[in-house]
């Protein structure tokens, strides 16, 4: 059939065509896919061809979006490759870019609530619990570090990146998870930042009014999408490390470096492991959005430098902030006026380090509440992708309309979650720590055990008769969950291997989950290349 009648065909008969292998070179399956997934688009409900052109429509709903896709800022890409020669040249500040979008990004207050943990939930001394926020956060930026570098390799979104280490079908599981912890997130940063903003008014302004201002702003600039998004977190960093620095200044003194971990010596060892696991996965629940924000660099860009830029980026943001939290806490132990703060809210905490500045520490609260929008953005930006990634359908819909939905979401739950602050880090970051190291190691098994030589077809990225079937990555992802959790310390659950370490159990989710992962994968991966070849 000639390409002319092919472009005849009806919608319904793309998905066989789609299916098979005999046509053509990579090229032209690529151009049949994006043909496909432009065709799939309501006639009424549109975010755009695969080429980024407004698409013009007769409803209302199309009309708004055409406005909007034609503002110079507006992003109306949505999961769609980004080809070639639509990318920009990469130059050293778009290096420094990377880093400093990191940064901004963590270095926030909801990092500084986090490191309050290690002394108040897990009783642990000052040392103790400097030493496992950093080498967690650390670890955990390893791990966002390696996906983003798939970036500018494939010019794919991170969830669509996973298709080719889990599957077509079988990946969209972790991206559902994805989902969940970024609109997760931006709970948390709307707690908080309502905390604090609260705190500076003194209690005029309720927690709700906080929570509400820091959802609006974060929504007005993730609408616009990523071009508008990196000028922000350009300079988002710039306020937030002079608030940190005022913060050292201020309450450093007031630290309390001489207190000690208690509880016998397992239980001490147990919780320094629960604490650097939450650490850990404070730091890599960023892995499942790493490759987003990267897709406009060419496939030229350095692998090292994305890798090593990102790492900075990400683990000098949270070990800072994490140790100033850690350093809050420890001045509770000494000064009561900082654990009547912190029985109010970790927030009040927080501006309770600026006491003694006057009108100038509230001025520097503002800023450190306001600072929570540069980590509220990658997540809403990350989790309308997710939408998208979930299916065909809801693909119709532009990613705009799912930033909207996603702050929506997480806007009400803060708002009835708004009193369990503690709660939620402990039980919710933890969880989201075991599917993002597990799903991390069926992707580095896959990428250097079976890809090494292989390589990927980055074309493919829409063609499920192209990706992997998905089998060993599935079974495998859920033999390291049954592994994580028979190994969990949460409130609700304690597991019986994490029973077994010290008078109240440890967290060992995170190890034995991902230690199961690793050992069933390349067998299971290899049995299905030989049945499947793919």
């Amino acid at each position: 059939m000639s390409p002319d009648e092919e472009k005849g065909l009806p919608i319904q008969d793309l998905p066989d065509r789609l299916q098979d292998d005999s046509r053509g070179d990579s090229a032209d399956r690529s151009s049949l896919g994006q043909e496909y997934l432009h065709n799939i688009k309501s006639p009424h409900i549109s975010d755009g061809p695969i080429d980024g052109s407004p698409v013009t429509g007769s409803s209302a709903f199309d009309r708004f979006n055409e406005r909007l896709t034609s503002l110079k800022l507006f992003e109306s890409r949505g999961i769609e490759r980004v080809p070639v020669d639509e990318r920009h040249n990469v130059k050293a500040s778009d290096y420094l870019q990377m880093s400093l979008l990191w940064f901004s990004t963590n270095i926030t207050a909801n990092n500084m609530a986090l490191g309050m943990l290690g002394p108040l939930s897990y009783d642990l001394g000052f040392v103790d619990s400097a030493l496992c926020a950093t080498f967690g956060a650390l670890l955990g930026a390893a791990g966002v570090a390696y996906m983003g570098t798939f970036g500018p390799a494939s010019g794919n979104r991170t969830m669509v990146v996973a298709r080719y280490f889990m599957g077509y079908y079988p990946s969209k599981i972790a991206c559902l998870l994805n989902i969940i912890i970024m609109l997760g997130y931006g709970m948390i940063d709307c707690v908080v930042g309502g905390q604090v903003l609260s705190a500076v008014a003194g209690g005029r302004m309720t927690v709700i009014v906080g929570i509400i201002i820091i959802a609006i702003v974060t929504w007005v600039i993730v609408l616009f999408g990523m071009s508008l998004f990196h000028i922000y977190e350009r300079y988002a960093w710039v306020p937030q490390l002079v608030a940190a620095f005022v913060l050292v200044g201020s309450a450093g003194p007031k630290f309390d470096t001489s207190i000690v971990s208690t509880g016998s010596s397992q239980t001490i060892a147990g919780n320094r492991l629960s604490f650097f696991s939450l650490c850990l996965s404070a730091s890599v629940a960023w892995a499942p959005a790493g490759a987003d924000f990267f897709v406009y660099f060419p496939p030229t860009t350095s692998k090292w430098a994305t890798f090593l830029m990102t790492f900075l980026g990400v683990g000098l943001a949270l070990t800072f902030a994490d140790l100033l939290g850690v350093g809050l806490a420890s001045g509770t132990f000494t000064h009561p006026s900082w654990q009547t703060a912190y029985d109010t809210s970790s927030g009040s905490l927080i501006l309770a380090g600026y006491e003694g500045l006057g009108g100038f520490g509230k001025f520097i609260g503002v800023l450190v509440a306001l600072g929570l929008v540069a980590n509220n953005i990658p997540g809403t930006y990350s989790a309308s992708l997710g939408f998208q990634v979930m299916g065909r359908q809801l693909a119709r819909l532009p990613r705009w309309f799912y930033s909207c939905v996603g702050v929506v979401i997480y806007t009400a739950c803060a708002l009835g979650g708004r009193n369990y602050l503690s709660d939620i880090f402990d039980n919710f970051l933890s969880l989201m720590g075991y599917w993002v190291t597990i799903y991390l190691m069926i992707a580095v098994e896959e990428h250097t055990i079976f890809r090494r030589k292989l390589g990927f077809n980055w074309d493919d990225w829409a063609d499920a008769s192209k990706l992997p079937v998905g089998i060993a990555a599935l079974l495998a992802f859920l033999i390291g969950w049954a592994g994580a959790i028979v190994s969990m310390d949460q409130v609700w659950y304690v597991g019986p291997i994490a029973k077994m370490v010290g008078d109240y159990g440890s967290d060992l989710g995170i190890w034995v989950g991902i230690s199961w992962t690793m050992l069933v994968y390349p067998p299971l991966r290899w049995l299905e290349l030989r049945r499947f070849g793919r």
